[in-house]
């Protein structure tokens, strides 16, 4: 059995993920298809994602692929969590994973809203509110949520959740249905309302978005897909890896494995996964610095992050599993980021990275305050170590 040291996983990282300078991608597109898909909940996260892989990446190169060329999709797919993914794998992608993400929003939706006593037929409720958004966004009109909330009746209404807690309230069951029909794919993110660190998206038909329907696979096919690029990228990696981040089954995943004739790898100790014509020694990679915004795609690759997190899973991801902005040097998390008052770029390591290291994740914190220009970026998800500086005041 191949063995593959930490060491040679950190190697591969720093040059498939286009974060180690001389590795970096082209352009925007290259960046996501060279991650499969870049995290898109978080709004700024994409765009800070994509700066740290392309150099010279401005706003507009983003936004231009986002909204004008189309070349990358904001879709919901594995984990219920939204990506933006190149365009030719949003098929893939659908079968893989979003059509299991839009069943599951479908049934909880059809549940709640007889729970609350909303609706007593759920079902038939559900499928009429989604044939008159559709029929709302036709002829490749785009509309917010609360246009269509205003105009399509069945949309109102909202369920109590918490009850009886300090953080409880309302939540209304309009977006939810837009959540449930983005997932199925019949309705697409598509222009922003806001700017790049804000999401204000307006609905539209993903076939009018796209100009074609997505492309129809299987279950099985679209596994295997997603399964055959996530080795590519993140390879080797454990089934219990592949799983957490297809938000799939065991199953799934090791009938995909097969399909594939990936190879088992010894990783120290665990069995890992590379698909067989990917088993050459990757050269080793300079010492590198990189700043990650917070769900970036490298951070959030894998289920076990040992060999590059190390002990800092209190200090950089929160209690539901997000990660922070995270700080890199050569292969490995070595503490946090954050920006000041001003919008500077401040570093928050960790540990003794020595004088090379040091000097260059300042060069990083220098060059993304520059790029930033004194726009703050205020994280969705802040890691433990940023909101404890905040509650000091600094």
């Amino acid at each position: 059995m191949r063995k593959i040291d930490v060491a040679e996983r950190r190697a591969r990282l720093a040059a498939r993920h286009r974060v180690a300078p001389g590795h970096r991608a082209v352009d925007v597109v290259e960046a996501a298809r060279s991650m499969v898909c870049l995290h898109g909940t978080d709004p700024a996260t994409v765009y800070l994602s994509a700066w740290a892989r392309v150099d010279g990446m401005t706003v507009t190169d983003l936004d231009d692929a986002l909204f004008v060329d189309r070349s990358l999709v904001k879709h919901l797919a594995m984990r219920r969590t939204l990506f933006v993914f190149p365009r030719e794998t949003i098929g893939f992608a659908q079968a893989g994973a979003s059509d299991r993400v839009a069943d599951g929003e479908r049934r909880r939706l059809i549940r709640d809203v007889e729970a609350a006593g909303l609706h007593r037929k759920g079902e038939r409720w559900l499928s009429e509110a989604s044939e008159q958004v559709r029929a709302a966004l036709s002829e490749g009109r785009q509309a917010t949520s609360s246009e269509l909330r205003k105009e399509i009746p069945s949309l109102e209404g909202s369920i109590a959740y918490g009850e009886g807690k300090s953080w409880g309230g309302q939540a209304p069951i309009g977006p939810r249905v837009l959540t449930t029909l983005s997932a199925a794919g019949q309705i697409v993110r598509a222009s922003n309302d806001g700017g790049w660190t804000i999401s204000r998206p307006r609905w539209a038909s993903m076939r009018s978005w796209l100009g074609e329907e997505i492309a129809a696979h299987t279950t099985a096919e679209g596994v295997a897909r997603l399964v055959d690029q996530w080795l590519r990228v993140f390879g080797p990696g454990t089934a219990a890896d592949i799983k957490w981040w297809l938000g799939s089954t065991v199953t799934a995943v090791r009938r995909a494995l097969a399909e594939l004739h990936a190879v088992e790898v010894d990783l120290e100790g665990q069995i890992g996964y590379l698909l067989g014509d990917d088993l050459e020694a990757t050269d080793p990679v300079a010492p590198w610095a990189a700043l990650l915004p917070p769900l970036d795609p490298t951070t959030m690759g894998w289920f076990e992050r040992d060999w590059y997190l190390g002990p800092y899973k209190a200090q950089l991801f929160d209690t539901s599993g997000n990660a922070g902005p995270s700080a890199w040097w050569d292969g490995r998390i070595v503490g946090g980021w954050r920006q000041s008052d001003t919008g500077e770029v401040v570093l928050q390591v960790l540990e003794d990275v020595g004088s090379d290291g040091l000097r260059a994740l300042e060069h990083e914190a220098a060059r993304l305050t520059e790029w930033l220009g004194g726009t703050r970026v205020l994280p969705r998800f802040p890691s433990p170590l940023s909101k404890a500086v905040a509650g000091r005041g600094r």
